[in-house]
């Protein structure tokens, strides 16, 4: 490998290091709170240094969502492939809710940092993520879409109520679960209860 092809290793190395960083205190302190010189420290870098990757603090923070909301799409999506494709579209809801939670609460501080950030962001950084919200929560219609096919949703729930009830209270998970108070099997085993139970006909 050549010298400068082990510096721009190096560089994307380090900055990866600074986006995972922002992501930590994001999630701890959200955007008003998020100060470059703390990302620095997470990352071990000089504060300074940061502006050799982002031109400002909103673009750090710009980054750190964006890669968390494709990681819950991507993780997501990918725990619904490895499914038996003539699974019921019941059982692949449940999938997709334990491979959220599994994602939002241990993977790493990314999803969960985009989507408790996301409505703190000012309205031009808000507008930048909302397809790759909406490509997610694509997801999870064409779910709720097909068990609704199936015969499987009560005839008496809005489908599209039902869902943003349901990812609502998925994604609110991550204020409150902490390791010390239960572990995270029995939270998805509750939430895949009450999704199943809830929204069954």
């Amino acid at each position: 490998m050549t010298e400068a092809a082990v510096r721009d290793t190096k560089s994307a190395r380090t900055r990866r290091r600074v986006v995972d960083a922002a992501a930590h205190v994001l999630l701890r302190r959200g955007y008003a709170g998020t100060r470059l010189s703390d990302v620095a420290e997470v990352a071990q870098v000089q504060a300074p240094a940061i502006y050799y990757y982002f031109s400002s603090r909103d673009e750090l923070i710009d980054e750190a969502v964006a890669v968390g909301l494709d990681r819950a799409r991507s993780l997501v999506s990918e725990a619904l492939a490895a499914a038996p494709p003539d699974l019921p579209a019941i059982d692949r809801l449940a999938i997709a809710v334990s491979a959220h939670l599994r994602t939002l609460l241990t993977h790493s501080d990314h999803a969960a940092a985009a989507i408790r950030t996301v409505p703190q962001l000012p309205e031009a950084m808000r507008e930048r993520h909302r397809q790759a919200q909406r490509d997610y929560v694509g997801v999870w219609r064409e779910l709720v879409a097909q068990v609704q096919d199936e015969g499987d949703l009560d005839a008496g729930l809005a489908a599209g109520t039902a869902l943003m009830v349901v990812l609502g209270a998925l994604n609110w998970t991550a204020e409150w679960w902490d390791p010390a108070r239960g572990s995270l099997d029995a939270v998805i085993d509750a939430a895949q209860r009450l999704v199943r139970q809830g929204l069954a006909a």
